[in-house]
């Protein structure tokens, strides 16, 4: 929470990061802190407390937010993506292309699609009754865990969710693996060595925060129901929604220095501030 806080404030008010990337962390990291107020207090107070119990309004509350939110970062994910293609690949009309009202409407756009996506996905998660109290196998509400304790037949939503993930999960993906394969492209065509690390650094840490998210969340949704067990589902569920946005944050301000160098004025303004109030 601190380390995401931090970097929406830098971000938000460091003039010297006035770019469409750190644009675009800024609301990364806003999405990671709604992951982590979504999840993490039940789990705590559920570590703490014995009543484990969850009631049925909380339950589907907390699965549309992951819904929306899982969503919406999965296409600004895309977006960034895209972003780092055109600075890369095109630098000379990089300001015209990636304008602030481009990006604008880009972040509109993933909240948008996540918002519309989560009460579709919310409604085939409960169309079906719940005759019982039933016990979820998991530190939070995740839907096909939550469908199949369902009364009637959960086939038809699983599959609805498969298909809905093919298209959230892929989609954005594929426009991932295009920009990078054209970014590689380029860097291998460049003659200066130093330009090529310098841009492998940029890209690096979006890769990797890439890769940690889609590989667990294309395993919890896109996987038959029939191979998955509580010991393999926790494991992915507590890496998309926890582990991921723990890791953000570090993976963007350690290997960026320009975060680093925003981060140590931010911090010495703060401490400038408290000493005069002293």
């Amino acid at each position: 929470m601190a380390m995401n806080g931090l970097i929406i404030f830098i971000t938000w008010t460091d003039p010297r990061l006035n770019s469409p990337m750190y644009f675009f962390l800024g609301h990364l990291s806003f999405l990671d802190v709604c992951f982590i107020t979504t999840t993490i207090p039940q789990m705590l107070v559920h570590l703490i407390v014995k009543n484990h119990i969850v009631s049925f309004v909380s339950c589907m509350t907390q699965m549309y937010l992951v819904f929306c939110v899982g969503v919406a970062e999965c296409i600004l994910l895309a977006f960034m993506a895209y972003d780092r293609y055109v600075a890369i690949c095109h630098p000379l009309s990089y300001a015209h292309i990636m304008s602030r009202q481009v990006c604008v409407r880009l972040v509109s756009t993933a909240w948008f699609f996540g918002l519309i996506n989560g009460i579709m996905l919310e409604y085939m998660s409960f169309r079906n009754p719940f005759c019982r109290d039933n016990h979820i196998e998991n530190f939070f509400c995740e839907a096909p865990i939550v469908i199949a304790l369902s009364c009637g037949d959960p086939q038809f939503s699983l599959r609805v969710i498969f298909a809905d993930a093919i298209v959230v999960l892929l989609s954005p993906m594929a426009l991932i693996v295009i920009s990078y394969a054209r970014i590689l492209a380029s860097i291998l065509g460049r003659n200066s060595s130093s330009g090529r690390s310098k841009t492998f650094s940029t890209c690096a840490s979006h890769l990797t925060v890439v890769i940690f998210f889609y590989t667990s969340a294309m395993f919890s949704y896109m996987n038959p129901r029939s191979t998955h067990g509580p010991d393999k589902d926790k494991p992915f569920s507590l890496l998309y929604t926890i582990i991921t946005p723990m890791c953000n944050p570090i993976i963007y301000s350690f290997r960026n220095k320009e975060m680093k160098g925003a981060m140590a004025r931010a911090l010495g303004r703060s401490s400038l501030s408290q000493a005069e109030s002293v």
